[in-house]
């Protein structure tokens, strides 16, 4: 496996894993004003923009899946269905540990939808903490949209040497 940054040509293969990941995780979990816009489009949309801010797994010459880091957040982890329980998700959330340490951050957060069970309980295994429930404010264009999530940290010192 092998661990870059994204580039271009890699907007749309992210766009597709963060498209079906996201409604594995979310459907049912988030309000219907968010499952309205996170259309397909949307996520194709988004991958483009996004790609800066993108780091890829690649298995066998394809993305195998990707995150998303800003500042001290890790905002989305995502892998394709077909590398799920490979280890890839937890080598990017190690990726993505070090960009956080490399930025100067001592800690590293994430949201995780409240009735996203098996993303928390990976998270837990792989050391972060639950530090307990809140309203994410999911972005649209007419504004955030409260999303029930839970925060989870993570020190990340240990990474920066």
């Amino acid at each position: 496996m092998t661990i870059r940054p994204a580039e271009a040509c890699d907007a749309g293969a992210v766009a597709e894993i963060w498209y079906h990941g996201w409604r594995d995780g979310h459907l049912g979990h988030v309000p219907a004003a968010l499952v309205a816009i996170r259309t397909e489009e949307s996520f194709h949309k988004r991958a483009v923009q996004r790609v800066g801010d993108t780091t890829v797994a690649l298995r066998g010459g394809e993305v195998a899946g990707f995150v998303m880091v800003v500042g001290d957040e890790v905002e989305q982890v995502y892998v394709s269905r077909d590398h799920r329980g490979s280890g890839v998700a937890a080598d990017l959330l190690g990726a993505a540990e070090r960009l956080v340490a490399a930025g100067g951050h001592a800690r590293a957060w994430l949201a995780v939808a409240t009735g996203n069970a098996r993303a928390r309980r990976f998270y837990e295994r792989c050391g972060w903490t639950d530090e307990g429930a809140f309203d994410y404010p999911a972005a649209s264009e007419d504004g955030p949209i409260p999303v029930p999530c839970h925060r989870y940290t993570r020190d990340v010192r240990e990474k920066a040497r």
